[in-house]
């Protein structure tokens, strides 16, 4: 189920830098939810610079990505908050970004509103990530 999409401006960073965040984040991510990593999807959203603007001032060179990461609902506030932290330490250390300029969010999902080969996990699946 861990969903992660990072909005960045694009020719703002390398592609090089795009992989490593990628690897990294699809990592911490498992290590966080205490789950195998090849369940984690991760992906970048480019968005042309003429096209983002970050405090009414448009992109031209300033980066300050932007994440969301989907996780099933009731998921400890602790576990959360540690999720919340690591995404932007990533941003911070891959990127080369300035902290205070990194947002991020956690979507909640229901269980039984998340499906796996097109059967919802809460439908009596023997684990919410199983795959049988």
């Amino acid at each position: 189920m861990p969903i992660l999409e990072i909005h960045l401006v694009e020719g703002a960073h390398s592609p090089s830098q795009h992989a490593e965040l990628l690897t990294a984040i699809s990592t911490r991510y498992a290590e966080v939810l205490e789950m195998p990593r090849d369940q984690v999807r991760a992906h970048l959203t480019l968005h042309r610079p003429e096209l983002w603007a970050t405090g009414a001032i448009p992109a031209s060179g300033r980066s300050a990505p932007y994440f969301t990461a989907v996780m099933f609902a009731g998921s400890p506030a602790e576990q959360r908050r540690r999720l919340l932290g690591a995404l932007t330490d990533l941003l911070v250390d891959v990127l080369g970004v300035d902290r205070r300029l990194v947002h991020g969010r956690i979507i909640p999902v229901q269980p039984e509103d998340w499906a796996v080969g097109g059967a919802p996990v809460g439908s009596g699946r023997r684990s919410p990530l199983s795959v049988s």
